[in-house]
């Protein structure tokens, strides 16, 4: 019954989030009225945006955005979340996962020493003459480590998947302050999700899904200035 008292901050969310210079994004499965379906989240520095939705397509990033276009987005390589920015962040921990797991199971050193870069990459507090420097030879290293030749077929495929993002791995540091290496944050948010859809398994309703993914804009829109979870619900119903 309180359902409806969330839309109007859900609303306030979305038009923030369609202002915002820096978006990030990522989704995770559910079942919806017994069918596979998925929540998205959205969030920017001064919104979160929680979405039911039957598909994994790029439609809900272009009916969520409204047109707008960021400056950066940031989410993993995955092709719905492409180009719908000007430029766009590669979540660096995902691909330092699968770096890891070329290192665990191949004796060769390329993905070593990819591992070796992602961990050169993480740079901080630098003068912005002197980012535009790291940028440069990190890509420089980068490009040298891509053009090792390897027999080994995973060390290939891992090199062929980064050169493809390449140009998407250092655009942080282009923007210092503003944009994240990784979408962990994201992934945070969508954390509540997927303990939800574990203990209960999904909803019989679309309406149920929709009203939860409103309560979870309201709060955590609402945590980004400090309010507590309840304190947001409680301003909420009470409006």
């Amino acid at each position: 019954r309180a359902q409806k008292r969330f839309r109007s901050g859900r609303d306030e969310a979305v038009s923030t989030l369609r202002r915002a210079a820096v978006v990030a994004s990522d989704e995770t499965g559910v079942r919806i009225e017994g069918s596979n379906a998925y929540h998205w989240v959205f969030h920017s520095a001064e919104a979160v945006v929680h979405q039911a939705s039957p598909t994994r397509g790029a439609v809900v990033v272009r009916e969520m955005m409204n047109g707008h276009r960021p400056a950066v987005w940031i989410s993993d390589r995955y092709t719905a979340q492409q180009g719908h920015a000007v430029a766009h962040q590669t979540c660096l921990a995902h691909l330092a996962r699968d770096v890891a797991y070329a290192v665990e199971t191949s004796d060769d050193p390329v993905p070593w020493r990819l591992q070796l870069w992602l961990r050169s990459v993480r740079v901080t507090d630098l003068a912005t003459s002197t980012l535009a420097a790291k940028r440069r030879s990190l890509d420089r290293q980068l490009g040298a480590i891509l053009a090792t030749r390897s027999r080994c077929d995973l060390t290939r495929d891992l090199q062929v998947k980064i050169g493809r993002a390449r140009h998407q791995l250092l655009v942080f540091l282009d923007h210092p302050g503003m944009v994240e290496p990784t979408n962990n944050g994201s992934e945070r948010l969508l954390r509540p999700s997927v303990i939800q859809r574990k203990v209960t398994n999904g909803y019989r309703a679309i309406w149920a899904a929709e009203g939860e993914a409103a309560i979870r804009t309201v709060v955590d829109t609402a945590r980004l200035t400090g309010s507590t979870p309840f304190g947001a619900i409680l301003k909420t119903v009470s409006a």
